[in-house]
Order: C-alpha cells, then structure tokens, then sequence
C-alpha cells in the first residue's frame, strides 16, 4: 500500500488502508489456515493508534504469535533504492522495527521489495545486517529478466558488498514477468481477474460494500475456469524457477479492503485445486513469506553467487528507461536530505544534554515527540514514490509540508537545549571589551554553530545579514576570520563567511558586530575582509571564434583556476600538489522531451526518453569575480536569449583558501540555480574534461559503495539507459588524474562522451498520455532549484583519501543558529545557556552514523521481552530514556587506499568519555531489535561454498568489553548505557 503516491497517506487511509487491517484481521481469525503479510509499517501504526479496537488488537497478538499474520520488512516504507541514502533507509527501517518489537517482540526477517525501481546492492546489505534471511525483489530490466527466467536464475545468493562478502550474503528471489500481482486478464470475468473485491473507491469507500469491477464470484459454475486458468499460470511460473514450490502472489497495490469477499472466493476455489489435484497436478495452500522461504531452505539445493553488481537502471520496455526520478523534484530530494542532517544533529544534541543533563530543564518526553515528529517525517518520504518524485503534486505538498513542520519542532528543541541554563558557569560570551562608551551606532548579533559530526572541522560558514560591515568574535572574545560580500542571491543582503573550528560533536558561540558605517580600525572591524566583485562584459557564443587567449587565473593553495574571458566559462584547473593541469570546462545543455505520445517515446516523473542528444541551454555569458582573503567566489550567468534581463541559469563556485587543514583547500564549492524552466526541458550540468575514461563513471550505491558503470551500447534508448543515480557522490578517472563531485541531494548522472561527467539537475515535463493525465503525474514543476555540487580534481591516490569524507561532510554541514535579531549589545555580562562540552573525535575512516535515544522500551534479553509481551497486560510502555543508539561505520572499502581501508580498533570507554562514563556496551543487530549473539541467519548452499555449515558468527566476540575493530564498510550498532548518577 503506497505511502503517498496519487493520494495522500490520509485520503489512502480513510478510503482503504484503515479497512484492510480491520478486515483482514476480523477474516484471518475465522480460519485457521489463512495468512497475510504487511509491509509499510506507517500505516498500520497509524491504525494501531487511531482505528484498532481493543478486540482487534488482541486478534492482532494471536495471529503474529501463531505466524498467520507476518510483518515483511518492518519499515515505516517500502524504500526506493535508488535515491535514498543509507542513513534514512537505516532510520525508516529502525523507525518500523522497534515499533514491531516493543509491540509484538517479532523481528522481520525477510524483505518484499517488489516495486522500487530498480534494486541496489547496499538494501540487501542492510537487510543482512539487520538480521534477515532473505531478500524479494521484482523490478529489474525486462531484458535481463527474460533472460534468468530461461536460465532459471531468478534466484541466488546476492554478495552486495565486495568488502563485506559472506558476512551479508543474503539469498535473493526475484519475481518473474508476472510481477507481484495476480494475473488479471481472464476471458469469462472481467479485467480485474481474481480481484473478487474490486477497485478501491475514492475519497469514500461505498457503503454497501460494492466496489467498482468486481469479478464473477467462484460459484460452481466458474470454480472449474478459475482453477484452469490459476494452475496454467502456475506451471507456467514452475518453468522459470529450480524447486518444485512456486511463490503465487495473491493481490495486488490496495487490495483486500473488503477481505471477507476476497476470502470467500480464494478458499472455495483453493478447496477446488486441492480436491482434484491428481487432474491439476497442483496442490495450493496459504503462505506467509517465512514459510515459502524455509521450503526453499530444506531443499538443500545449491544456489548460483552474484557480486556486488546492482539492478539499476531499470527499463521496463526499450524507450522506457527509468532514469528520469533520479532528478524529478529537486527541491523535495534537497528538503528530505537537510530534514535528515538536521535530525542527525539534533539526536546527537539531545543524546549528550540527555546524559550530561538528566534533570535538566528540557523534558524528555517533549524532546522525543519532536524528535520521532521529524524521524516519522524523514521516514516517509523514503517511500519509492516520495523522494522519488513521482507522486501526484498534492503528495508531493505532503510529504514537504510534514517535514518542515517536523524541522520547525526540531529547530525548537535545538534552541531550548542551547540556550535554556544547566545551572552550571559557563565562560561569559561579552565582555567589557564590547561596551566601550560612546560606540552606540554597533548592533550585534549572537550566532551558535553546532558540528554534528565526530570529527574535529576547520570549515567555513555562510550568515546572511542586512548590514554592509561585521565583525566577528568567538566566545572568548577573540576576533575570528571572515569576509563580507553582497551576496550572488540578493540585491539588498550580505554574505558573511565565517571560519569555524570546531570540535566533533562540539558547539561555539560567535558573536557578530554589525554596522552600515564603514569599518576602520581593527577593534571595530576585527579580521573581515571586505571584498569586492569585478563584473566582466557578457559574452555572446556566437561570437566564441577565438577563445583561449585571454585568461584569467583564480588561485588557492591547492589549485590553480584559469576563467577565459573570451567565453566567460572555466577553461583548466591545474592541481598544485602535482603541478597537473587538466582542461575542464563547465555549462548547461538540455534534452527537450516530446510531450505527445502520438508521436514517439515521452518523459515523465519516472522515465526520460528524449528526441536526441542535448542542446546548449544558453546564447550568452556573464561573470562577477569576487578575489577574496577567505575564499574568492566566481559567480557565472547563463542567459537564454543573448538579450535577456534575467539569467536563466547561474553558476557560483568558491575556491576556498586554507587554514591549517589541507583538505578542505581541496573543495571547490559549486552552487547552482535553475528554474523556472519552459515545459518539457531537463536540463543538465555538463562537466567536460581532457580525463580519458572511456566513458565509464563511478557513482554511488545509496551513499555507502561505489560501483563502476562502464558506458554500454543498446538497440534502443543508448543514452537514457546510461544514466545512473548519483545519491552523494560521483567521480571519472583516467591514469593520473579524479574529477569528483558530492551532492547534497540525489541526482542522475551520466558520462556521454569521454571526459564528460554530466549531472541531471531538474526537470520540467508535460505530457498527454492518459494515465499520467488521470493521476496528475505529468512533473509540471515550475520550482527554481538551487543544489549544491563540490567538486575535486587530484590524482587518485589523493582523492581516495577524500570522498567518502567529503560526501559526509556536504551531507552534515555546521548547524548555524543566530539566536537573535540585531540589537543592542546586552549589557548584562553573563551569557544565557549553553554548556561547554569536550569533543568526541573518531580516526578519520570511521563516521558516527548514529547517535541517539530511541525511546523504544524492551528488554535487551529477547525470552524475557517475550514474557512481557505474551503476558496479556496492556504494555503502553513509558520511553527509556537510559538506553543510547550507537552505530559506527567503516567509510573506506577494501583496497580502496593504502592506509585508510584498514581495520580499525577504537576503545568505545575512551572515545565516548568526552559525553559521559560508558558502563555498559551491548551489540545489537543494524536496528537494534537483535542481541548479536543470538543472531543466527540462514547460511545457503552456494557454488563457491557447497558444505552447509553453521553460519560464522558476523560480529568478532573475544574483545574486551569496550574495545571494538570495525573493519572496511562494516557497520557496527550498539546500545550504550552511561552512569548518569552525577552530583553537581
């Protein structure tokens, strides 16, 4: 059941969603033989809340106990796979486990991913991870398809990580041509086949319980054609697959609302199989997923390995390429991505304040509803029409209006936890300096910046303001390097960029003196510098005949820019270190779509088919340089028309300079803006470069592998098919040389021409096709977009030092909070709240990926969680707000550099000591429902491993009690309990 697609989650709810569980649950306890699964986890939550009655819930308990009802997958969503990152595929997942947990004391094992488009090697990753024995999925390439279904090779054990190998290995069935729904088509019914209970009905389901196109029911009549046409498909299916058990979905998208109809024609008609099976040759019986599965487990066959090698992408038909989502909604990818940053700080913020503070002035249970607000918001949209953007546009409206509501709860509790007071001194952020008699004309603003991650950053922060001249002071009064200019956005406002050092997991105070008088004198203009742009004349491209010859360089202590003044586009970047210059060019083209389904192939929210190869999107250009001491800043203007008043595109990059920390000088930071565009354009940025790749592209694999996408040549569709999704990170290579670029968002990205690394930016499409027509899914997205690319040029032993970090850094920049507007200075002399912290610091391979309460309350001994559970007392358990979620991940594959893909040993005790005394550490599987000892997941018979043997234990025991080694890509969970008895 969609979590927002054509209608939203309460239309869905209120029409079908709230009557499956009601009905199916009232059907399930009439028979014993019968059996359903459940997937999206949100809605059943949310009639667990709001519609269940007492009786059903107690229905509910028996049959998960009995294993008649089974909870597959056990997120909030079904995610899509390829534009999610691992981290919100991690949270929707923990989000939906610890409900299932807490509430049923079952763990999901098994996974029905059956309509993503286009299936990822790091989902079967992390479904190993968390404890699942196999993995479902259905859509992949129809050719590909065609092709293991005569090889009867739609099932094998996936090895999704190349550095993780046998440790994730996960058997892997994919649904054959026939997908995941029931057969439809029947000659002597009507179009919806074995659907006995029709179509759903919006916005209110009918009274009578008569739904649109309902099939003939199984009388004694029809029984005979139903059960001819059912066992023909069987067979048929039988072919495809090794074993002589066949998985028969029965249903499909919205079904069983009025199960009872849909029950009393499946039975009769089973009974009927059954009864003459020697004539069939079949016999049928109802089946979660868990009971297919463990058939196929006891046949002992020996299975086929695939490798690290994904589904994607996916086409469904030779002009129907599904790479179009990979871009479709900009402003929605950029949304769910910054919700999911600022959930990330705002957890770690609250975990420390939480055990530094535990009688602290900030409620808990205030705390954790805003928290699980944004986690349930960030959660969601993870769903495979959400991020995605193919959902209608009221969908889309939901999905952004749910996740900035959760942002502003979340922006609430930050504050209160800065700057409510922790009755403890802290150091005074204004002193006497500030308040010189006789300087009135000075207002000042006070700005808390917060580094969510666990690693020590020297970086550079953007604060907008109205004033033409700042100073800037950190905590102790010292004053801090900035820079002022007007900003590229903005007639009327400045950027100020502020150099930040800050600890991991640390937050600094810096106050900012702000005045429309010029500055003079160094206590009232501190260390800014002013800078000041220099406009160059717009450049016709009609008139590029000669270019080349007038260029100008743009220089940090890493590379060396050169800007040719005859196209007003980038023309080289040497990188410094190796005194190498490559020739690398930047600009906008277009694919213009066709929109009419008369007269060929069309693009949508899902696909991209174009009329041919791109065209440039622009007739002039125009540059402002901004030479700065801080960072200079190129800002480039694309206009449509060589005329035109307003540029249609623009491209701002900083070249920062260095401050003690070499890799941030290697960060060339890009941001674009795009939009409006005119109908059925999708527009891309085109990187083009002297890198001879061959055409082969590195992307990422949902922000934790890289995958190598070597170009491949189609009968159809060549360039569309060779678009790849981009969710952090995408690099090109040759011999000597890396250009890399991270994203803040997930985009397509292709390399259509040697040296050509292109990146799908937004898109805007109109078509008449009718079924996109009737569910208003044609992507007229007239948004302006403004995402932001940082991109890297250096050899490849130096950038593979870099990437994984860098990726990690765009995706959690510095939480800037001014905590008021411009006034007066204070005149009291203590500052309000805050608490010093040490930092928490990690090497440099290891990422804090989690660091939070979770609330849910279970006992970490799963037979006595399970007592609680089936002790038939109502378990509305209180939050446990003692229990910390902790999860470190390996950023670094194996191979991938010489001294950073290396295992790591940490002592937890030591590295955590800076938020309080660690007094126990317990292992738990990726979303923690699982004590890693007990753990024990199925181990399948392989080529490469015939014997079955007890399945090696996944995490290394023996260590002492604190200390842990995370190898390359591993992820490591653990619950942390901290002495919270402090005396103050």
């Amino acid at each position: 059941m969609d979590v927002g697609w054509v209608y939203t989650v309460q239309e869905s709810m209120h029409a079908y969603a709230a009557n499956v569980y009601s009905s199916v649950t009232e059907e399930l306890s009439k028979a014993k033989d019968r059996r359903f699964i459940s997937v999206e986890q949100e809605f059943f939550r949310l009639w667990w809340d709001t519609v269940a009655t007492n009786s059903h819930k107690r229905q509910v308990r028996q049959l998960v106990k009995e294993g008649r009802l089974e909870f597959i997958i056990g997120g909030q969503v079904m995610h899509d796979e390829a534009v999610t990152d691992l981290e919100d595929e991690i949270l929707q997942m923990t989000e939906g486990h610890g409900f299932l947990y807490e509430t049923f004391g079952v763990r999901p094992q098994f996974s029905w991913h059956v309509d993503p488009f286009g299936a990822s090697a790091t989902t079967p990753v992390l479904f190993a991870l968390a404890g699942f024995n196999a993995h479902l999925i259905s859509r992949i390439d129809y050719d590909l398809k065609d092709t293991m279904q005569k090889k009867q090779s739609l099932q094998f054990v996936w090895k999704g990580s190349p550095s993780l190998k046998e440790k994730q290995q996960i058997f892997t069935h994919i649904m054959d041509q026939f997908s995941y729904c029931t057969p439809s088509y029947l000659p002597f019914s009507n179009s919806s086949g074995f659907y006995w209970n029709g179509i759903a009905l919006f916005p209110n389901p009918p009274k009578d319980g008569v739904y649109p196109n309902m099939s003939l029911p199984v009388t004694k009549e029809t029984v005979h054609a139903y059960a001819q046409t059912m066992v023909d498909n069987i067979k048929k299916r039988a072919a495809w697959f090794r074993t002589n058990h066949v998985l028969w979905p029965w249903g499909c998208d919205k079904q069983f609302y009025n199960s009872s109809v849909q029950f009393n024609n499946m039975d009769p008609l089973m009974k009927y199989i059954n009864q003459n099976s020697n004539e069939f040759g079949v016999t049928v019986q109802y089946s979660t997923l868990s009971e297919y599965f463990q058939t196929i487990y006891q046949s002992d066959l020996v299975w086929e390995v695939r490798g690290s090698e994904d589904f994607l992408p996916y086409s469904t038909e030779p002009y129907q390429a599904w790479t179009g989502f990979y871009a479709s909604r900009n402003v929605l990818k950029g949304v769910a991505r910054q919700a999911s940053s600022l959930l990330h700080a705002a957890e770690t913020l609250f975990t420390r304040y939480r055990i530094s503070f535990p009688d602290g002035p900030v409620a808990p249970d205030w705390a954790l509803t805003k928290l699980r607000a944004l986690r349930w918001a960030v959660s969601e949209v993870q769903h495979h029409d959400g991020i995605t953007g193919t959902e209608s546009p009221k969908v889309a409206d939901m999905y952004l209006q749910h996740l900035t509501q959760a942002m502003m709860g979340v922006e609430e509790l930050f504050a209160a936890l800065i700057l409510l007071p922790h009755n403890i001194v802290v150091p005074s952020l204004l002193t006497s300096h500030y308040h010189r008699k006789g300087v009135h004309h000075t207002l000042e603003q006070h700005v808390i910046v917060y580094n969510p991650l666990a690693w020590n950053i020297t970086t550079i922060i953007n604060v907008t303001v109205t004033f033409m001249n700042a100073a800037v002071f950190d905590q102790d009064g010292r004053p801090v390097s900035a820079q002022i200019q007007r900003s590229a956005q903005s007639n009327v406002t400045y950027d100020l960029l502020v150099v930040v050092e800050l600890g991991g997991l640390q937050q600094r105070k810096y106050l900012i003196k702000l005045s429309d008088k010029s500055c003079s004198g160094r206590s009232r203009c501190g260390r800014t510098y002013s800078a000041k742009g220099v406009l160059f004349d717009r450049v016709r491209v009609q008139d590029w005949a000669k270019t080349g010859r007038r260029l100008l360089p743009v220089l940090s202590e890493c590379y060396k820019l050169m800007f040719d003044q005859d196209t007003n586009l980038l023309h080289s970047i040497t990188y410094l270190e190796e005194k190498r210059r490559v020739r690398v060019t930047q600009d906008f083209w277009e694919y213009h779509a066709n929109g009419d389904v008369k007269v060929g192939p069309i693009s949508d929210n899902y696909i991209f088919s174009t009329n041919g190869s791109a065209v440039r999107a622009y007739q002039a250009v125009e540059m402002e340089i901004v030479p700065g001491k801080i960072v200079s800043e190129i800002r480039q203007y694309f206009y449509r028309d060589e005329s035109d008043k307003d540029y249609a595109y623009s491209i701002t990059t900083r070249v920062p300079e260095c401050f003690g920390t070499r890799p941030r000088c290697h960060r060339l930071e890009q941001t674009y803006s795009l939009g409006p565009l005119p109908l059925n354009t999708e527009v891309v940025l085109r990187t083009s470069t002297a890198l001879n790749n061959n055409r082969t592209l590195f992307t990422d694999d949902n922000g934790y592998q890289m995958m190598k996408r070597p170009y491949r040549k189609f009968i159809n569709n060549t360039l569309a098919r060779n678009y790849f999704p981009m969710v952090r990170m995408a690099y090109i290579e040759d011999d000597l040389s890396r250009l890399v670029l991270v994203s803040d968002r997930a985009h397509g990205v292709s390399s259509q021409a040697s040296g050509q690394l292109e990146v799908m930016l937004h898109r805007r499409l109109w078509n008449n096709l009718p079924w996109n027509l009737g569910y208003n899914l044609t992507l007229n997205d007239s948004s302006v977009v403004r995402p932001t690319l940082w991109m890297m040029l250096g050899s490849v032993n130096t950038t593979s030092k870099l990437y994984q970090r860098e990726a990690v850094e765009l995706q959690h920049r510095p939480v800037v909070m001014p905590i008021d507007q411009p006034q007066k200075p204070w005149q009291d002399k203590e500052s309000r709240g805050g608490f010093p912290v040490q930092s928490v610091v990690l090497p440099p391979n290891l990422h804090l990926l989690s660091l939070s309460v979770p609330g849910w309350n279970y006992s970490s001994s799963h037979d006595i969680h399970l007592g609680h559970v089936h002790s038939g007392e109502d378990l509305h358990s209180e939050p446990d707000f003692d229990r910390v979620l902790l999860r470190i991940m390996h950023l670094f594959e194996e191979g991938g550099d010489p001294e950073l893909s290396t295992p790591v040993t940490i002592n937890l005790k030591e590295v955590l000591q800076a938020i309080g005394e660690v007094k126990v550490v317990e292992e738990r599987s990726l979303t923690g429902t699982w004590d890693v000892a007990s753990l024990q997941r199925w181990k399948w018979k392989t080529v490469d491993n015939p014997e079955t043997t007890k399945n090696k234990e996944f995490w290394s025991r023996g260590e002492e009690a604190f200390t842990v080694t995370i190898s390359p890509k591993e992820i490591r969970t653990f619950f942390i309990h901290f002495n919270t008895d402090k005396d103050f």
